[in-house]
């Protein structure tokens, strides 16, 4: 897409393949300047190559596509880079099942005592055999007789999900 500017130069709009394309072929020199237009800022000496051609793509699709949102930025900025594998492994589990939304309409089956149990998920709880429960955990209390971790008897979350972030199984 071409457009006039004002000094009368033509400027084409690159698709982010087009421009990712280019950022390959510039050499380390090239790229410290690109760096300095993306940023205002020079980039750090000790940068390599590809730290720079990754951080700058990456620059160019958040600035077309949207960047991560707010609690994904904080969950990140929050990371130790001493922190092992299992304990990132953990942090991460716990932040994505903080984030499962069930959105209403959406139904949920599970068999239990060889009968086929569906909830549906109503804007204020869920619905179950005519009635509406505020949580999973009562809906699935009113379906076995014991308590149950609601989520985890519909299958939204999985034993080893547990066993990762150090809860007994």
């Amino acid at each position: 897409m071409r457009r006039n500017l004002r000094n009368g130069r033509t400027s084409t709009k690159a698709s982010i393949e087009d421009e990712i394309a280019h950022l390959r072929g510039l050499d380390l020199k090239g790229l410290r300047s690109r760096w300095l237009s993306e940023f205002q800022r020079p980039p750090g000496e000790h940068l390599p190559r590809h730290l720079l051609f990754a951080i700058i793509a990456y620059r160019i699709q958040a600035a077309r596509l949207g960047d991560l949102d707010h609690a994904t930025m904080q969950v990140l900025d929050q990371t130790d880079p001493k922190e092992s594998g299992a304990a990132m492994s953990a942090r991460l589990v716990s932040f994505d099942q903080k984030r499962t939304e069930l959105s209403p309409g959406t139904v949920l089956v599970r068999e239990w005592d060889r009968r086929s149990q569906r909830v549906m998920v109503m804007a204020d709880g869920f619905a179950w055999n005519g009635k509406t429960y505020d949580s999973l955990s009562k809906v699935a209390f009113a379906i076995t007789g014991t308590k149950w971790n609601g989520p985890r008897f519909f299958g939204l979350r999985d034993k080893e999900d547990r066993l990762v972030l150090g809860a007994p199984s």
